[in-house]
């Protein structure tokens, strides 16, 4: 129907309309009713389309005698002394709304079974009671969904208004995802011939191609897509919000699409129960398949799009910039794990003057760190390869890891070693030494060098008592960092990396459990995640067979430490006669010797003067008597 059909068929519903009220009075008074619905036909036949309350009895099934009653309810809403026709009818003046009784006793084709509550007029919530008391004697009236329908207005429930979301048009889908649309699409009308429920479950990491996917599902079904948040449906009446909805479904051929990416344990019952209720098409849209009451959901995982999907989905959203970025443009992809809409996006707020692609690297970089805030702390790193002292093996390890991941992309796509697994294609590295050797500096230097934002993660908030709930937030630490190509830093990850233990009791099953999660997720994460340890032993052997690299970060010896004492102090401090050879007869590691290094600071702008070594020397004893440790003659000899 077109714009101009559509006015003129308001028009022709609105007579249709006022001579089927017409009739209606005709029969509640006794009147010429032959007249009546022989002008009621007459109108009919002039429309060229057919009212809204035959397109709406012939979607919810309606008997003429329910139609009636509908028409009946709207007929007190559309003309205001049409109570005082039910009233004279019923013989009492203060009865000017309809019921049942007034209904099965004054209108054609009458029959008991039109009030039944899974009969359409009740099961639709077509109508609703007014008052609590005897069915045939209660008021009713017309929803006022429905009323609007009859008058031709096309708005939904208010109680499903402030739920849903229009999804907006379709979007243009990666190969991948067409695949999986047209599968469905398949499936779906398979359903629909055998008169079965249609339930799609998309499961996967694309949250934003699953909408996309479902979008399309729907305008090939010739539904316009709505997106409900699962949480708002955890509470409230389920039932009638199901009912609300399959009534919305029939009168604006509406699909319902549910957000259900991160849910708790009683939102997935509840969700799970909703469902149970559905007999029109919903998309439900989570990472994990939920358990239904009744097996009957369609499974489809919708995942990222694949390396060479996501090259030319950068290639389309960059237009001419592609060729410009050249090898550039192949690092996106291996680096970060973006769908069709995130990829978009990042191009869409990116300038022209973008040669190097730097642009697009911070932008894509920027695209998790609002879903890891909660669970992990961002540094910002600010040190490079000169504040990092260690021997040459070490250094060349840490060199070797910046190079795997730059030429992943080469390696993994270009000559195919990505082909045979799935698994295994992150990188994980140890950092194994003493506290206060390097290794979280190191883990900043390798951010640095390759630009990516680096994560510590909190354990604190990631582990918990509750059963599942550390293995949730792993995922959700994982799945963000991998979108955002984050390099994770688990200081002290033999706290959450140990040794599984001998089964005892459910607390050993259920940490073994964790455990064996996180070896798995390790392996599947494509990122860079940077273990450390002072335990290097107390770790599970399975994790050590999984690392790509390991490092020993030994203490630094004299010459090392000479080094360390040469850079503790940024340019611009007023450093006296310091001695870097005698300050590294002290024996501590880089990172004792940089708070020594800041407390002599403190000390020397207090006293204004420029850093010496009398302030060294009270700073030094400071230091060891946190750290419980004895300052040896030997260690300060010749300092003041």
């Amino acid at each position: 129907m077109t714009a101009g059909d559509h006015t003129g068929w308001l028009s022709a519903n609105q007579r249709w309309l006022t001579t089927a009220i017409a009739r209606l009075r005709a029969i509640l008074a006794n009147g010429d009713v032959a007249a009546a619905e022989e002008r009621l036909r007459e109108t009919a036949e002039a429309m060229e389309f057919p009212s809204a309350l035959g397109q709406l009895g012939d979607a919810f099934g309606l008997a003429p005698f329910e139609r009636d009653v509908l028409l009946l309810c709207a007929a007190v809403e559309l003309e205001g002394t049409f109570g005082n026709a039910i009233a004279a009818a019923a013989g009492d003046a203060q009865q000017t709304a309809p019921t049942f009784g007034l209904a099965l006793s004054m209108l054609p084709d009458a029959h008991w079974s039109a009030l039944a509550p899974h009969a359409p007029l009740r099961r639709w919530m077509l109508l609703e009671m007014m008052e609590r008391g005897p069915l045939t004697s209660s008021p009713i009236r017309i929803a006022e969904r429905v009323l609007h329908y009859l008058t031709g207005v096309s708005q939904m429930d208010e109680r499903w208004c402030a739920l849903v979301v229009p999804a907006g048009a379709p979007a243009a889908l990666p190969p991948s995802h067409e695949t999986i649309a047209a599968d469905v699409d398949r499936a779906l009308h398979a359903l629909h011939a055998a008169g079965a429920p249609l339930l799609v479950e998309f499961t996967g990491n694309d949250a934003t191609g699953k909408r996309d996917v479902a979008a399309t599902i729907a305008a090939a079904a010739g539904a316009r897509l709505y997106v409900v948040d699962a949480a708002s449906l955890a509470s409230g009446d389920r039932d009638v919000l199901a009912r609300l909805w399959e009534r919305e479904a029939i009168l604006a051929g509406a699909a319902l699409f549910i957000d259900a990416e991160e849910l708790q344990p009683d939102t997935r019952r509840a969700i799970a129960a909703f469902l149970d209720r559905m007999h029109t098409l919903v998309i439900l849209g989570t990472r994990e398949p939920l358990q239904l009451p009744r097996a009957r959901a369609l499974r489809f995982e919708v995942s990222k799009p694949p390396f060479a999907e996501q090259r030319d989905l950068w290639c389309l959203a960059l237009g001419p910039r592609a060729e410009r970025l050249d090898g550039a443009l192949d690092r996106l992809p291996a680096q970060f794990d973006l769908g069709a809409r995130a990829i978009g996006l990042a191009a869409a707020v990116t300038n022209g003057d973008d040669e190097d692609g730097a642009a697009l690297w911070d932008q894509c970089r920027a695209a998790a760190r609002p879903r890891m805030q909660d669970l992990a702390r961002r540094i910002v790193p600010r040190v490079g390869w000169d504040d990092l002292i260690l021997p040459a093996r070490q250094m060349s390890t840490l060199r070797e890891i910046v190079m795997h991941v730059r030429q992943r992309a080469k390696v993994y796509e270009t000559w195919g070693f990505g082909v045979r697994s799935s698994r295994g294609l992150g990188i994980s590295v140890l950092f194994s030494g003493a506290s206060g050797t390097g290794k979280t500096m190191a883990a900043e230097v390798l951010a640095s060098e390759l630009r990516l934002d680096l994560f510590q993660i909190d354990l604190s908030s990631v582990v918990s008592k509750y059963i599942g709930e550390t293995e949730e937030n792993l995922r959700r630490v994982f799945d963000a960092a991998e979108e955002g190509g984050a390099m994770l830093l688990f200081d002290e990850a033999d706290a959450l990396f140990g040794k599984r233990t001998e089964v005892r009791d459910s607390h050993d099953r259920y940490a073994n459990i964790e455990v064996s999660y996180l070896l798995q997720r390790m392996e599947a994460y494509r990122g860079v995640a940077i273990l450390t340890t002072n335990l290097k032993n107390a770790l599970d052997a399975a994790f050590l067979r999984r690392l790509r690299f390991i490092v020993e970060f030994p203490f630094p010896d004299s010459a090392q430490r000479v080094e360390i004492w040469q850079r503790a102090f940024p340019e611009k401090t007023p450093v006296g006669a310091l001695d870097p050879a005698k300050l590294a007869r002290l024996n501590a590691s880089g990172g004792t010797i940089r708070n020594v290094a800041l407390n002599a600071a403190f000390l020397a702008a207090e006293s204004g003067e420029s850093v010496g070594m009398t302030h060294m020397l009270a700073a030094a004893r400071s230091e060891y008597a946190k750290l419980d440790r004895p300052l040896t003659d030997a260690e300060i000899a010749g300092w003041v």
